[in-house]
């Protein structure tokens, strides 16, 4: 008898033969061969790239076969809308989400719906993502941005051109890691990348290439990486207990988000997380929590600099909205409405946590078209939602941040644009990536011009999220903003006080 997980459904991997009556009703890639599936033409390297181009000539929903097992994929708006309903789907643990237990077991990201661990620890982190725990937050992000623009300063000054993803990594690495756990990595001082973000890149790379060969040939074919792989889950394990022990014999963060997860109890049942899951809570949240969002940066900057119009008017944003403050406040970053724009359209050109899958609670029929049992599951492609063009029009490839004007962004169907995930296991650190991001891009306009190299042509690698590849990107120093000049002050008739009370919205919320 099949092991089953406490939902009853059965461990590890469900293929799609097991949960689609239907299945021969949607298409697959021509040329399938026996035993080995739909592997002609592909690029093991770039298995995201190679399943848009097939969705691209198979449409909204299709599938694909791979040493015996049979994957469901797809991107339709009115697909995904409905398997957005929370009452009939769920988040599914799957492919290279899975591969990543070994390291992160059952933290946020990897947990499944039915370990009680995810719902504890959601319960107990969510206050430091509050609207008071971000602005405790701004000031070390300050901080830290102000060592990414030294490092910038020093490589313009020598006149070599910078590593955007190299230094973006670096950026959102120390703000995690400054801001959740009081920890100082010394990223910006190394000529080469700390072993905690080498070892997260093999983890990451290891966990996408476990997908690319059949399951009992892994031990044989892989077996030199996953070697490597336990060296990088041993050297993540070390980092974190040191850490964590440096921690505790210090005493309190400041109520940081370590602080939270060795001290704070769940508010209504006074449970408190096992020392082995802070462990994995705190991998899960320095892995996610800066490799997503420099990937966001590095691509936004990307189309900043082949965009130099964009760039002329998010920076004209920020001269105006800013002024000549030394140091933004908080408040005034959500004010950067244009600037959040050009993030979001990265977003959706080039999610950087690309995929997510969902799983059925009960058997359904999808979209009332397509049959589905309980535990049936299927992976939701974000850069083809993000390009259907019944939602984003026939240009959809074309960068264009206007997309997320407000007025756009309401004319919109739900559920369209969803760099994030989607329900109750959707990223529990949306605001604090997006005000991080916002935050940077606003400094880097105001103090630099970008120049891409001519010759650049975008190449994106993949090891689960995805980055562009060898973006190097030439600067030019901008002179300091003047002094803004005093406005005029109009008291109103009704008296001082009531005017400019116009609430601020983030345009893509």
């Amino acid at each position: 008898m099949a092991e089953t997980t406490e939902a009853g459904l059965p461990k590890g991997f469900r293929g799609a033969e097991q949960g689609w009556p239907e299945l021969h009703r949607i298409p697959h890639p021509p040329r399938r061969l026996p035993l080995l599936g739909d592997v002609l033409g592909v690029d093991r390297h770039r298995p995201l790239q190679d399943s848009m181009r097939f969705g691209r000539a198979l449409g909204p929903i299709f599938r694909r076969r791979a040493f015996g097992n049979e994957f469901v994929f797809l991107w339709g708006s009115h697909l995904v809308a409905d398997l957005s309903d929370e009452s009939r789907f769920a988040k599914h643990v799957g492919l290279g989400v899975a591969n990543l237990r070994p390291v992160a077991g059952d933290g946020l990201f990897t947990a499944y719906n039915q370990e009680p661990n995810w719902q504890l620890a959601h319960d107990v982190l969510a206050p430091g993502f509050s609207r008071e725990a971000m602005g405790a937050y701004h000031g070390m992000m300050l901080s830290v941005a102000a060592r990414l623009t030294g490092h910038w300063d020093r490589e313009l000054t020598a006149g070599r051109a910078v590593d955007v993803p190299g230094d973006m990594t670096k950026l959102t690495l120390e703000t995690i890691a400054r801001t959740g756990f009081g920890h100082d990595f010394g990223s910006f001082e190394r000529a080469l990348p700390h072993p905690f973000v080498t070892a997260m890149v093999g983890t990451l790379t290891y966990a996408q290439r476990l997908n690319s060969v059949p399951v009992p040939l892994a031990p044989v074919l892989l077996r030199g990486a996953a070697r490597r792989n336990a060296a990088d889950i041993a050297h993540l394990n070390r980092t974190v207990d040191d850490l964590v022990a440096a921690r505790r014999r210090s005493g309190s963060g400041e109520g940081d988000l370590l602080d939270r997860m060795l001290e704070t109890a769940h508010p209504e049942t006074g449970e408190r997380l096992s020392a082995e899951n802070v462990r994995k809570q705190v991998i899960t949240f320095l892995v996610a929590g800066h490799e997503t969002t420099s990937g966001a940066l590095s691509f936004a900057l990307y189309y900043l600099a082949r965009h130099p119009e964009v760039a002329a008017r998010a920076r004209a944003e920020v001269d105006r909205v800013w002024g000549d403050t030394p140091e933004p406040g908080y408040d005034q970053v959500a004010k950067l409405r244009y600037v959040r724009r050009v993030l979001d359209e990265s977003l959706r050109l080039w999610p950087t946590a690309p995929a997510y899958a969902r799983e059925a609670r009960q058997d359904t029929v999808l979209a009332g078209e397509h049959p589905m049992r309980r535990g049936a599951w299927a992976l939701v492609l974000l850069p083809l939602l993000h390009r259907d063009p019944e939602v984003w029009g026939e240009d959809a490839e074309r960068f264009d941040p206007d997309r997320f004007d407000a007025g756009a962004v309401r004319a919109r169907p739900p559920h369209t644009f969803k760099p994030f995930g989607t329900g109750a296991r959707a990223c529990i650190g949306r605001q604090f990536a997006l005000h991080e991001a916002t935050l940077v891009l606003g400094l880097l306009l105001r103090r630099y011009g970008l120049r891409a190299d001519p010759g650049y042509r975008l190449r994106v690698t993949e090891r689960l999220t995805v980055m562009p590849e060898g973006l190097r990107l030439h600067l030019e120093r901008r002179p300091a903003p003047a002094p803004a000049a005093a406005a005029p002050v109009t008291v109103p008739a009704d008296g001082p006080g009531s005017a400019g009370r116009c609430p601020v919205h983030g345009a893509g919320d």
